[in-house]
């Protein structure tokens, strides 16, 4: 009777301890678990420091060409570029974005087409500017004998009207009012607003910084969409 009460007190100490690893090791996975979240929705930790988006960059057939387009019809102002370039080019500035123009004559090679034959899709690769008045884009367009489509978002009761054409390269360009639908985020990140210097530019709470995008957007923001 001596030797089976010790076997079942040792087989009961060897049940407690399977029992207590086996608690461990859940509780260290559970910690692993919630460390892995954290770390996924670590908002200060993993995005690089950006500031705002500067410039954009298009290889274009004539630079010339491009030039007359983007200075007559969008409105952009050229801008001196740097001296050291070898190469043909031209800078624009507006609206608080660059444009950058790399001529390069072969460009068929690329996956762009000249303009009069290439499908306006709104859902190609596209850059998107906010706009006062989509009617009298439409009109200007119409009178310079460009083609363009239109297209309508609705949301939330809110309607953004669309349209959309081609530079003299195929590449598609969007004017829009865009800021009828409001900068929601979808995340517990805070949002940081364009600024001058990574010392001036505080991280904002998502609600506050819903309403000083959306001040800002009908005079100075360029909006990728789709």
């Amino acid at each position: 009777m001596k030797h089976l009460a010790v076997f079942s007190f040792n087989q009961k100490k060897l049940r407690g301890r399977f029992l207590l690893e086996v608690k461990c090791e859940c509780i260290e996975r559970e910690e692993e678990m919630k460390m892995e979240i954290e770390e996924v929705g670590n908002c200060e930790a993993q995005p690089l420091p950006l500031l705002s988006l500067n410039h954009v960059s298009l290889l274009c057939r004539s630079v010339w060409e491009s030039m007359r387009f983007y200075e007559d019809v969008l409105g952009f102002v050229p801008i001196k570029r740097p001296s050291s370039f070898n190469f043909t080019g031209a800078w624009f500035y507006n609206y608080g974005i660059g444009i950058h123009l790399i001529e390069n004559p072969h460009l068929d090679e690329f996956d762009t087409c000249a303009n009069e034959f290439r499908p306006i899709n709104p859902k190609d690769n596209h850059i998107s500017f906010q706009c006062t008045d989509v009617e009298l884009v439409k009109k200007r367009l119409e009178e310079r004998g460009m083609r363009y489509v239109t297209a309508v978002v609705e949301e939330g009761g809110a309607k953004v009207d669309q349209v959309f054409f081609h530079d003299p390269d195929g590449y598609m360009i969007e004017l829009c009012n865009c800021q009828n639908i409001p900068i929601i985020p979808i995340s517990s990140c805070s949002l940081k607003p364009r600024g001058h210097s990574f010392k001036k530019t505080a991280p904002y709470k998502c609600g506050f910084m819903e309403n000083v995008m959306m001040e800002s957007l009908s005079t100075d923001m360029i909006n990728f969409s789709f």
